[in-house]
């Protein structure tokens, strides 16, 4: 049986962000910025889901998540 790939994307909760752009410096293909003090996904085609972003955020603000 072939199973299918799950669909993931990258989930930003702005209201826990408090931008410390720790997300951003980990980001292997740069696809987060601040912007108004908030991290926000730039180019969600260029992501990969790796999921650092994730790991990093000390407030859990962004997170990979099954569609």
């Amino acid at each position: 049986m072939i199973q299918k790939s799950k669909e993931m994307r990258l989930r930003i909760i702005k209201e826990w962000c408090k931008g410390c752009g720790i997300c951003v410096g980990f980001c292997p293909k740069k696809v987060l910025e601040i912007k108004g003090d908030k991290v926000h996904l730039i180019d969600e085609e260029k992501c990969i889901k790796c999921g650092l972003c994730e790991m990093y955020c000390p407030d859990y603000a962004i997170y990979i998540e099954e569609v």
